[in-house]
């Protein structure tokens, strides 16, 4: 097999004799490569002249190896990682499995790379049986299964016998942040590794005798405990000085920023620090500026929400409100309403507690409140820079709320957050904090609330069998006749680090102000309101929608429920009598 996986292959000629591509494809290609760098079967597929399977499939034949899709293959951690993760990358392979013939199966995104086929065979030191995969499948699988734990528990370990026991020296600690120090190696680990498990949030947290590192990866905390507790002051000090903090000061919160390159990302981090009883608590959100521009078809909005919330943010006045928990969407929800009315024509200023992505002809003011620059001082100003729409980063409180109310009814397209369950509450709310009812009837335009769900791992996705407390959920689906759905969960893999889970995906309701909800509103009648929006025949609850999802495969049951209590609530009260 090994001299099978040897034989030298031109990509190009076998491709024409195949009959693929023509001669002037070919010289095309090569042209393209010399111009780029890349290989020349990436530059043919990047030309569009061949698809990728095609090509491997061909790739497969000639070699006579298989050709093995990584999107469902079950890894054994403790065999992929016999080949180090710097040689993993380089030679873009990954081994998959050790067969009965104490052969080690290693799939490459490049089978006619003789040099790194000969690299492998000395580095792994036992016979290789060559498969063929998909590039874009084996660098996703290195991101899932090259964890940084050991490496970051190494250095950790180092840190802590450097430091010794003078970790609350000042002056040893400023001298830890020279380049090649561990404690800078120790951060860009932990960063790195964040970045490929798609962490949103980094938490440290000095305990009595540990530090606990913990990422949140689609809204859950996984933890990671080290031993070597005495290098916390270390390691917040360090983030102190990358985020221009003041190092001398523990007694106080603080908050701060910075920007670091995370394989060839620009990742912005929001750094909190909060003294707390072992020592000083960190916790950084994590923002990648190089994933483009956000859109609302990136936001997972269901296409009949979509077209509806599309048709209310290009209305030339009004307010918009979108709400939900912290964590669930809704920045990304609202700067993606910002670039579809982004263009040349339009003045648009928003005020953000903290900026968060940085777009293009918007002028975005940040809030400090130190300084007496508060939403109420920034929004009186920004109001005299002839704006057509503005964006409030949150109503907080009742002199926010005035002017966002008092703007949309002054010729404004207001964009804002508010911190409730659903989008009948949010209404509600806006009374709440003092605004009068006939104010908020006229202004107010529409509601989105939105959660977030987790989609469950293809790789690892079976069907299973409700139990009853989630059957008599499921009855409020009858009237829909979906009572009869096939539900799945995920059993957990490495492709979901045994979570069972994968990504998210949002789950949204909107809510359009009509005539009846604005004489509610005029009359402060809660439950006139919550009528009158039920009644509406667009409404569709965010638990409907989450159900829906289920029903649909793309999460489990036990999701919706762990994500919000009150979702549960809300549904069980709408449910028939004879449901419950």
């Amino acid at each position: 097999m090994a001299e099978t996986a040897r034989k030298k292959i031109r990509i190009g000629d076998l491709l024409i004799q195949n009959q693929l591509i023509t001669e002037q494809q070919l010289t095309d290609a090569l042209a393209s490569q010399k111009q780029t760098g890349k290989k020349l079967g990436r530059a043919i597929i990047d030309l569009g002249l061949v698809q990728e399977d095609q090509i491997l499939e061909l790739l497969a034949q000639q070699l006579d190896v298989p050709f093995i899709q990584l999107e469902n293959f079950d890894y054994k951690v403790d065999i992929t990682q016999r080949l180090p993760e710097a040689y993993a990358r380089r030679f873009r392979a990954l081994v998959l499995l050790e067969n009965e013939n104490k052969e080690l199966v290693v799939g490459m995104a490049d089978p006619t790379d003789i040099f790194g086929f000969d690299e492998l065979s000395r580095i792994l030191k036992q016979p290789l049986q060559l498969a063929v995969v998909r590039e874009s499948e084996l660098l996703q699988a290195l991101d899932i299964l090259y964890r940084r734990t050991s490496e970051i528990s190494s250095l950790a370990e180092e840190l802590g016998e450097e430091l010794g026991e003078e970790a609350d020296d000042l002056d040893l600690l400023e001298a830890t942040g020279a380049e090649d120090a561990p404690v800078v190696k120790l951060l860009r680990s932990i960063f790195e590794d964040a970045v490929q498990v798609r962490a949103s949030d980094i938490h440290i947290e000095p305990d009595e005798k540990v530090l606990r590192i913990r990422q949140r990866v689609d809204g859950v905390l996984q933890e990671h405990v080290m031993n070597e507790k005495r290098i916390a002051a270390a390691v917040v000090l360090r983030l102190k000085l990358m985020s221009g903090l003041n190092i001398s000061e523990k007694r106080l919160p603080q908050d701060g920023r910075f920007n670091i390159q995370v394989k060839g990302r620009s990742i912005d981090i929001r750094i909190s620090t909060l003294p707390a009883q072992h020592g000083e608590s960190v916790v950084m959100r994590l923002l990648d500026q190089s994933e483009g521009n956000i859109d609302l078809n990136g936001t997972g909005m269901p296409d009949t929400i979509l077209q509806h919330f599309r048709h209310q943010i290009i209305r030339p006045h009004g307010l918009i409100l979108v709400t939900g928990p912290t964590g669930s969407g809704k920045t990304t929800t609202l700067y993606g309403a910002l670039q579809e009315l982004n263009d040349s024509e339009k003045k648009i200023i928003t005020v953000e507690d903290p900026v968060e992505y940085t777009l293009p002809r918007i002028t975005q003011v940040q809030v400090h409140d130190n300084i007496g620059l508060d939403f109420g001082a920034v929004l009186r100003s920004a109001l005299r820079q002839d704006p057509d729409v503005l964006l409030i980063g949150e109503i907080r409180d009742q002199e926010t709320a005035e002017i966002a109310v008092r703007a949309s009814l002054t010729g404004h397209l207001v964009l804002s957050t508010l911190h409730t369950n659903d989008a009948i509450t949010s209404a509600m709310r806006l009374i709440d904090v003092g605004l009068e009812g006939y104010l908020v009837a006229s202004a107010l335009r529409a509601v989105v609330a939105q959660r977030l769900v987790r989609r469950i791992c293809h790789s690892c996705k079976t069907e299973y069998q409700p139990d009853q407390q989630e059957q008599i959920w499921l009855r409020a689906l009858q009237r829909n006749g979906e009572a009869e759905a096939t539900f799945y969960h995920g059993q957990g893999c490495s492709h979901c680090n045994n979570t069972g889970y994968r990504g998210r995906i949002g789950v949204f309701e909107l809510l359009e102000i009509d005539t009846d909800m604005a004489d509610a509103l005029r009359a402060a009648d809660p439950l006139a309101f919550g009528h009158a929006a039920r009644q509406q025949p667009s409404f569709k609850p965010l638990t409907q929608c989450a159900l829906e999802y289920a029903v649909q495969g793309i999460t489990s049951l036990e999701e919706v429920f762990r994500v919000s209590e009150q979702l549960a609530e809300e549904s069980l009260e709408h449910l028939p009598e004879e449901a419950v």
